[in-house]
């Protein structure tokens, strides 16, 4: 049986490794934003957040039902105090739980020096003396009873039936904060979609600079081959082939940087998606344009809902110190049974209490004035939060979009600064095969255009990345 169940184990393991360990292909843009949605382990943890903010409004509603407790108590004492209670409890207290047969015993004493005469004894008990004796008695019932156990089962229901208005107060907060952990999450899983669409854009930047590179690479290749052919000819020096060399030498370099920087971008792809990414379909970079108004992404932002959110909740929290200067009202049961064993004639020795209670602060020095007053003047600091971060994200959609547009500008003017410089390399290659330029201008100028096709990813990388954070922005 337990090998049975340790294979189980061993099964069920492997299959919830299998389905989180999955390896993707070819992976498009789309199908990669629905797997980080469903699987990343940060927007699962927001939801987690979020379902125990939906717990707290359950709390938060459970408290204007009331409380009901069932109290099961044991004791066992001899003292006396308790032992009278317990049997007054149990509806089992009896005169001689009292003491009188000490009483009694005095009484008959004076009966029988009477002996039996009524006057006699009248007189006797009027004396002052006899009286005091009598009252004086210690009764030995009373005092040293015997040891007793006390069984006492009772349910107690308490309801609040007028807070001031503070538990409606706590209900309206309770249901904003799971409003705003959901906007938590949402706007986790925007800042996740941003980085997933941003690695597809680094990758696919990657792969179309790896075969710029490659082009360039194929282009000193047969410059190399061409000057070793002209130092066999007598046309070209040693060191010009060993330029050449060092300029290949440098492509190659940058292109293994790249081809690096593109496994990091898979890497943290695939912790991003929470599974094995081999490959993706990559995306075109021309297609990524901004077509959010101001207006869209005000109305869409989360930091601005989240800032309003908590006005809302401060507004709240005015009303909750407000409730101190109100009355409370609450009602109050007991219904229960006692006796010396445990739920013993239950029926015939219950009892029952009922009850209304009221309170009102008249005095507390002031604390509860100032708590207010604490409470309005973070409200007026929330609606100051509310423009802040209105103005913030206005003016942070304006500064990227001039941003982008500047950026528009450089990368139209370094392609063409990149064409003539390919052009400007071929003819000075060209120039160099006639003899009329050194390998020297000629390695210049393919460094010219290395440096060209530098910047423009450079430039093509930082447009990206802005047009993507206008779109995180709207989230």
């Amino acid at each position: 049986m337990k090998n049975r169940l340790l294979y189980f184990l061993l099964l069920i393991s492997t299959l919830i490794w299998a389905d989180n360990n999955a390896t993707y292909e070819n992976l498009t843009l789309s199908d990669a934003l629905e797997i980080v949605q469903k699987d990343n382990l940060e927007i699962s943890i927001a939801k987690f957040d979020k379902d125990v903010a939906s717990l707290g409004t359950k709390v938060a509603n459970g408290y204007s039902f009331g409380k009901l407790d069932a109290e099961i108590m044991g004791l066992r004492s001899n003292d006396a105090g308790n032992v009278f209670g317990f049997k007054l409890q149990s509806r089992e207290a009896t005169f001689g739980d009292l003491g009188f047969s000490d009483f009694l015993g005095g009484i008959s004493q004076a009966i029988s020096s009477s002996a039996g005469d009524f006057a006699t004894f009248s007189q006797m008990m009027s004396n002052p003396q006899m009286s005091d004796s009598l009252l004086s008695t210690i009764p030995n019932d009373l005092n040293f009873p015997d040891t007793r156990n006390h069984f006492d089962v009772k349910l107690i229901y308490m309801l609040p039936l007028y807070t001031g208005g503070k538990l409606a107060s706590y209900r309206a907060i309770s249901k904003k904060m799971v409003e705003m952990k959901s906007l938590d999450k949402e706007k986790i899983k925007a800042l996740k979609i941003f980085e997933v669409r941003k690695t597809y854009y680094d990758i696919s930047l990657l792969y179309k600079f790896e075969k710029d590179l490659e082009l360039i690479k194929n282009n000193i290749e047969k410059l190399r081959d061409a000057t070793i052919s002209f130092r066999q000819e007598g046309y070209a020096k040693e060191t010009d082939i060993l330029e050449v060399e060092s300029k290949l030498s440098n492509v190659e370099r940058m292109f293994f940087q790249a081809h690096a920087n593109r496994e990091l971008s898979y890497q943290f792809l695939s912790f991003l998606l929470n599974s094995e990414v081999k490959s993706i379909k990559k995306v075109s970079l021309e297609e990524l344009e901004c077509k959010l108004t101001l207006d869209e992404v005000l109305d869409s932002n989360s930091d601005i809902k989240k800032a309003k959110l908590g006005l809302k909740i401060q507004s709240k929290m005015v009303d909750v110190s407000r409730a101190s200067f109100k009355p409370e009202v609450g009602a109050f049961a007991e219904y229960g049974s006692s006796d010396d064993k445990f739920l013993n004639d239950f029926k015939e020795k219950d009892r029952y209490t009922l009850g209304v209670q009221a309170k009102l602060n008249i005095l507390n020095g002031g604390v509860d004035s100032a708590k207010l007053q604490q409470e309005k003047i973070k409200l007026l600091k929330v609606k100051k939060q509310v423009e802040l971060a209105s103005k913030g994200i206005s003016l942070q959609y304006k500064k990227i979009k001039t941003e982008i547009f500047n950026l528009d500008k450089q990368i139209e003017s370094i392609k063409k600064e990149k064409e003539l410089a390919q052009k400007i390399y071929t003819a000075y290659q060209e120039r160099y095969k006639e003899g009329l330029a050194s390998i020297n201008d000629v390695v210049i100028k393919q460094s010219l255009q290395i440096e060209k096709l530098l910047k423009l990813l450079e430039l093509q990388n930082s447009r990206l990345q802005k047009l993507l954070q206008i779109q995180k922005m709207a989230h």
